[in-house]
């Protein structure tokens, strides 16, 4: 009772959130600009180069379920932004005041974030399909993306509202935000190989919770190749677990 309770509470919340997306569509199409750019010119030229190995694949079949996963990171991490903005609004102290628990809060919003996300990536994936990418596009496949990028959504949307309490300002949020995307970008597996990489960036990269969103999404979209999913996805689901955890222990903590 008390489970089913805490995921109606959760639910509620995801919808309330994502009933914003209404006035928002336009955001989906500006945000997108970045991620076209990474996949048209980046993608296209390094493409031409053939410098970097990608064994049996393209270089731009590998990167594009990177560029896919960096757009929907960077509609997630810049979600604390919207706590702030609610906090300034009154919004946040009138939902602090009802029964919910501060995870369900956090998780329900985290939840909106990974649903946002799948608009994000239909950007991204329909022009990978546009310039003609060889993409595995089978129900299974198309499925299993739809779940990595919410799980992936609300681990960074978490990350996102873990530092909230920490920055508290519109403006402080935008710099970290702004900060940290594109670290987490470089030093994970989605421009490159892991086994390229200098002995120093694996160990950063082997801890980015960027590779293994990236990793899983190029087993389903690309290689099919499933046998390392499961550990993408316990990972995604620890890293989740531990930055929610950390932002409903201080929720309260954006309101001071």
């Amino acid at each position: 009772m008390l489970g089913s309770r805490y995921l109606s509470t959760m639910l509620t919340l995801a919808e309330f959130e994502l009933r914003k997306l209404k006035h928002d569509f336009s955001q989906i199409g500006i945000r997108g600009v970045q991620p076209a750019l990474w996949l048209l010119v980046f993608g296209e030229t390094f493409a031409n180069l053939r410098s970097i190995p990608t064994g049996a694949f393209s270089y731009i079949q590998f990167l594009t379920p990177g560029v896919l996963t960096q757009s929907v990171m960077f509609v997630a991490i810049f979600y604390g932004i919207m706590l702030v903005w609610e906090r300034d609004l009154g919004l946040l102290n009138k939902l602090l005041s009802t029964p919910a628990p501060r995870s369900a809060i956090v998780l329900g919003k985290a939840l909106s974030a990974g649903v946002r996300g799948i608009f994000q990536a239909v950007v991204i994936f329909a022009l990978a399909l546009l310039i003609h990418v060889p993409l595995n596009v089978g129900a299974l496949e198309l499925l299993g993306v739809v779940a990595v990028i919410v799980l992936g959504g609300m681990c960074f949307s978490c990350l996102s509202m873990s530092l909230v309490p920490i920055f508290k300002t519109r403006e402080r949020m935008m710099g970290i935000g702004q900060a940290i995307t594109m670290p987490l970008f470089f030093t994970s597996n989605a421009i490159y190989p892991i086994s390229i990489m200098p002995p120093w960036l694996r160990v950063i990269a082997t801890l980015n919770p960027l590779s293994y969103v990236v990793d899983a999404m190029r087993a389903l979209l690309v290689t099919g190749d499933f046998q390392a999913i499961p550990l993408d996805i316990g990972v995604m689901l620890f890293a989740t677990a531990i930055f929610a955890s950390i932002a409903s222990a201080f929720f309260r903590r954006i309101l001071d």
